[in-house]
């Protein structure tokens, strides 16, 4: 993913791509920059905005790091706790300074299928998210999960009905449990990059909401919106709805 988005970056004309921080990638070349091992190479590099795709662990350096130096950060990181997010507030919460998007996916169309499911979930009476990703990721359920389902409970005024099941044969074989009484299923499977349904139903009955990504490249446009607009979209936001406006 990062090599992807530093080819993109690098690739667009109303943009310049002028340094990469990876620790265990210094000193190759990516699009003509040479990668350092410390973050102050954005300083040096004198960044406007930055784009971190890595893990959990390490945004929660980077991105206050990033705060306190004045740079725009653009996240496709997930994995995060509620302190982390009161964390990254206090570095770019203020809107006079810095700004920060978080978003759990950069595809237009994962954003799509979260809206229209946040749409649907008012008008009936269960609902299932199930997300497929490949078998290196590491979390679960993905972000785009769990940002579809806090935005579907929000939608509502009561909770989903509720689940029947008794008994599991196999246990964990009805999901977890999610905001207002969602189920959630996580798949990891080799082949895939990342897909999700959202399932509703009622009587007589159901639909389906499914994006899928095949390939990194969905992501691109995005993230090089998120870059171009970052710093006029004040403060801390937690999707990439905003700057679809």
């Amino acid at each position: 993913m990062g090599r992807t988005i530093c080819a993109a970056v690098a690739a667009d004309p109303e943009l310049v791509f002028v340094a990469g921080v990876d620790p265990g990638g210094a000193g190759e070349s990516i699009a003509g920059i040479t990668v350092d091992e410390h973050l102050h190479a954005f300083a040096d590099a004198q960044c406007d905005v930055v784009v971190d795709f890595t893990v959990a662990a390490a945004a929660r350096q980077t991105l206050p790091w990033l705060g306190m130096h004045g740079i725009h950060a653009v996240v496709g990181t997930t994995g995060f706790t509620a302190d982390d997010f009161d964390l990254f507030a206090s570095s770019f919460g203020t809107g006079d300074g810095p700004n920060c998007v978080i978003a759990p996916n950069f595809a237009i169309s994962a954003v799509l299928m979260m809206r229209f499911a946040e749409m649907a979930a008012p008008w009936f009476d269960t609902a299932e998210i199930i997300e497929l990703h490949h078998d290196r990721k590491i979390d679960a359920p993905s972000g785009t999960a769990v940002k579809t389902a806090e935005r579907m409970a929000a939608a509502r005024d009561r909770d989903f009905d509720p689940d029947p099941t008794e008994h599991e044969v196999y246990p964990g074989a009805r999901g977890g449990a999610a905001p207002a009484g969602i189920r959630a299923h996580s798949v990891r499977m080799r082949g895939m990059v990342a897909h999700q349904e959202v399932i509703l139903g009622a009587t007589g009955q159901t639909l389906t909401i499914r994006q899928d990504s095949y390939d990194r490249e969905s992501f691109m446009p995005g993230v090089l919106l998120a870059c171009k607009r970052i710093a006029s979209t004040a403060g801390l936001t937690r999707s990439l709805d905003p700057f679809l406006t």
